[in-house]
């Protein structure tokens, strides 16, 4: 089902249902009218299109959330006692989705509900401010990701090759699951690769595809098996038929039960993981390839500016080993220095030592040549007639 027609199903109940009191239903109509208003008019468009049906169906659910927290009261009559028991239940983790666990997305609720249109509709957007003082517009600085060793687990419980196809195009091209779903067979062309002469597809990501905040780009696949699945899936079709005949629930179903048969959980607090991990996943990857920042995002459709890679940056110690290579590479030079004198050392003892030799070979040589002289004397001069001669040869000599 498209995101319009769920809208047009969604909104009608949401504005009937009389288990809402009227003064909040009328609120919601006129946000609803408000805000369907101005995405037509930002993007230039008719009639609302995809993006704008969805983003129009997550208002929806929101409002419907935050009027079950204030417990169906009046928003124009909530005070700041109101406002700050429900932050103070959310942050607390009190206030619990439908599995049981308390809202991860909680800055979507703060940033569009109660610090935006609806809360200045209801008069209380002052105070919501004043509320969430302590809370900021940013992004969460925690990171999910995988390795890509615990991706292929994933991918090896998977069966079908079209759910293969889906989980290696989501790891590869990084974009969210409802973009990739929405790709029709026109949006992929086969090309070789100049430099590995291996098949890869470029992906066409048009700007009706995309979520508003992302930029419409192409972007080239980086596996081989991303190829090689893509050529079984897109051989029998036609150009405009859908790559993925099936929706967002089935792809959250086959991906749960992947998830749990690997067992397969994110980096670095061990949540199962998700669609989006997949996205997060291929930045990191290419972080740890070499990837700049630039690099990546362009291909996650961020402007260069971009500083949603930095917590992974932060996380990944990326550049961090650039100080400790210099640390090393100066122990690297005091040990060739050292080696070097040493050397040196080695040689002057070297020389010492042959010269020494020399010496001794010249000593050895000596004796030899006296040894006969030396045979002489041990055998004649303990004789006293020739210690006689011997003196009488030296006083002959002195006259």
């Amino acid at each position: 089902m498209s995101f319009r027609s769920r809208v047009n199903e969604a909104k009608p109940k949401l504005l009937g249902d009389r288990t809402i009191c009227p003064e909040n239903r009328k609120l919601f109509r006129e946000f609803l009218e408000w805000e369907e208003y101005k995405l037509k008019r930002i993007n230039g468009l008719p009639n609302i299109d995809e993006r704008s049906a969805k983003t129009l169906l997550l208002y929806i659910w929101r409002l419907r959330n935050v009027n079950l927290w204030f417990a169906n009261k009046p928003w124009k009559s909530l005070t700041k006692k109101d406002i700050k028991s429900v932050y103070d239940r959310l942050e607390d983790g009190r206030i619990r989705n439908r599995a049981g666990k308390p809202f991860g997305d909680k800055k979507s609720y703060y940033n569009k509900i109660f610090r935006s249109k609806p809360f200045k509709l209801a008069g209380k957007l002052d105070i919501a401010k004043e509320v969430l003082e302590f809370t900021g517009h940013s992004e969460s600085k925690e990171v999910r990701f995988i390795e890509v060793e615990t991706f292929r687990k994933i991918v090896s419980t998977a069966r079908v090759s079209k759910h293969r196809a889906l989980l290696w195009l989501a790891f590869d091209i990084g974009e969210n699951i409802d973009t990739l779903l929405a790709l029709q067979k026109k949006d992929f062309v086969r090309q070789f690769n100049p430099s590995t002469k291996e098949p890869e597809y470029l992906v066409n990501l048009s700007p009706e595809k995309l979520k508003r905040s992302r930029r419409a780009r192409g972007d080239i696949t980086n596996y081989p098996e991303t190829a090689q699945l893509l050529d079984m899936l897109l051989k029998d079709k036609n150009d405009d038929d859908l790559l993925f005949e099936f929706g967002y629930r089935q792809a959250l179903k086959f991906i749960t039960n992947a998830v749990r048969s690997a067992g397969a959980r994110c980096i670095p607090k061990g949540e199962w993981v998700t669609w989006k991990d997949l996205r997060s996943s291929m930045a990191c990857d290419l972080l740890k390839k070499g990837w700049s920042t630039d690099e990546i995002n362009a291909r996650l459709g961020h402007k260069p500016s971009s500083r949603v890679l930095d917590k992974y940056i932060n996380f990944l110690a990326i550049g961090r080993h650039v100080p400790k290579k210099k640390l090393h590479d100066a122990d690297i030079r005091t040990l060739r220095d050292e080696l070097g004198e040493s050397k040196d050392r080695e040689k002057l003892l070297s020389m010492r030592i042959d010269k020494m030799q020399r010496d001794i070979d010249e000593v050895l040589e000596m004796s030899r040549s006296l040894r006969p002289a030396n045979e002489f004397m041990q055998k004649w001069l303990p004789d006293p007639e020739f210690q006689k001669f011997v003196r009488a040869k030296s006083s002959r000599n002195r006259v």
